[in-house]
């Protein structure tokens, strides 16, 4: 990501912790995770925020108190999300495990901020600023760190021209279908402008456990030095491209006219695109076996399914595997298709054998990601840009330093609202320097 040593720097300018706006006795139990929510200790927390114009009769004072009293009432519903995370131990007999406490706490932090910088700055270099890490709390801090530093964060940061609102949740806590429940959540609790209105949305605290498991789930550990590990990335560049949505719906034209078939999905033909282009410019032996991974959402998926109001984590991946040369010899529709199986095959009996290995104590490892892989998380279904907070439709989506490597791909909902996607590409400098110049992939962005 491009820096300047002369750059300035975002300033912190104030802080303080915010409460729930009344205690329910619900709130003052403890909330115990799943094996989903605890295979997520050692990776980082969820940093996604949005860019707005500053209005011209903007006051901050009483914008950031404004804030500060809808979060007040919209952790009332995301309780846990003003807790810390406890670790539960015991010798005889033998007992580790860890959960949200949720008396013991004070509370979610509320950080005001401010950048010397415009909007312009923002968004005109090719690549993302490397100041926009700064525009979120916990930077770098995994997960098993919500011990001692809050479990949500928000802060706003002024820009000269601009406003930035970065949230940053506890993964333990959420996938992504929760982090955009939330920030949904408090957007409209800041349009109803502290009217005290019942919220329309009511998050689901009670985790799922297989039949006959829960709700302490037992780790084989005694210490968190045996499953938390520090994850350094590499230098990156990191680069949004737009796809409108005619180009997209050309991706999928051509990958089921190539595969004779209407089934393959417009994400599932862009994740076979960007594992092609990606795989070329990395110029890998033919016979070295890669895979494109795609992030998928289980709540509906499990017999019976779980409601999308459920509020903790509920995802896997599925993936497509092939040689270099498999995927670069084939169309797009050849490898369209493989995701596709792999959607279609993950399933019930899928998920709950794959929750019996992570019930065996897995923690996911940021350092283990496959290089010869890509990684296509987040979606463009989540309601992103109608999260306004009385400022107007942002600008922009960006995210922090969090849970990236080499090959993982962002995809996010295009600002016209018209089916277009933003894709955040994250690669060694050497392999998007060959993806930009790629006329291929270059083609493919617009109709």
């Amino acid at each position: 990501m491009s820096s300047s040593s002369s750059s300035p720097i975002v300033q912190h300018i104030s802080e303080c912790y915010i409460k729930p706006l009344y205690e329910s006795e619900e709130s003052k139990k403890p909330v115990y995770l799943s094996s989903w929510d605890l295979a997520m200790l050692s990776v980082h927390y969820i940093q996604k925020g949005l860019l707005f114009t500053k209005p011209s009769s903007f006051n901050l004072n009483l914008f950031l108190q404004k804030l500060k009293e809808s979060l007040s009432l919209t952790l009332v519903q995301f309780y846990p999300l003003a807790g810390r995370l406890s670790t539960l131990k015991q010798e005889n007999p033998p007992l580790y495990t860890v959960f949200i406490d949720c008396v013991n706490t004070p509370g979610a932090r509320f950080i005001h901020a401010n950048l010397g910088l415009t909007i312009n700055d923002i968004l005109s270099p090719k690549d993302v600023p490397l100041v926009v890490q700064s525009f979120f709390d916990h930077d770098k801090a995994i997960n098993h760190d919500g011990h001692e530093l809050s479990l949500l964060t928000i802060q706003v940061t002024e820009l000269i021209d601009g406003v930035f609102i970065g949230c940053s949740i506890n993964h333990v806590l959420a996938d992504g279908s929760s982090f955009w429940l939330f920030f949904n959540s408090f957007s409209e609790i800041v349009k109803a402008n502290n009217n005290g209105q019942k919220q329309n949305i009511q998050p689901i605290h009670n985790h799922w456990f297989p039949k006959g498991h829960g709700p302490i789930i037992n780790l084989p550990y005694t210490h968190h030095n045996q499953f938390t590990s520090r994850h350094e990335a590499p230098n990156m560049r990191e680069r949004f491209f737009h796809f409108s949505a005619e180009s997209l719906k050309k991706l999928k034209a051509k990958a089921n006219i190539e595969c004779n078939t209407t089934k393959i999905s417009t994400l599932q033909a862009l994740s076979a695109h960007m594992w092609r282009c990606i795989t070329k410019v990395r110029k890998f032996p033919s016979d070295q076996m890669t895979s494109c991974r795609m992030a998928i959402n289980n709540r509906a998926r499990l017999d019976p399914p779980l409601p999308q109001e459920y509020f903790g984590n509920c995802i896997q991946t599925v993936r497509g595997n092939a040689t270099a040369g498999e995927v670069l010899e084939h169309n797009l529709g050849w490898a369209a298709w493989k995701l596709h199986q792999a959607v279609i095959n993950h399933n019930n009996k899928e998920i709950r054998e794959w929750v019996e290995k992570l019930e065996s104590g897995m923690v996911y490892q940021m350092g283990f990601f496959d290089p010869c892989s890509i990684m296509m998380g987040s979606s463009p279904r989540f309601d992103m840009y109608g999260n306004e907070f009385g400022l107007g439709k942002g600008v922009a989506l960006r995210s922090g330093y969090a849970n990236k490597f080499d090959g993982k791909v962002s995809l996010y909902q295009g600002i016209e609202g018209d089916g277009s996607m933003d894709l955040e590409v994250c690669l060694l400098s050497e392999f998007m320097a060959s993806l930009e110049s790629d006329e291929e992939f270059i083609d493919s962005l617009s109709s």
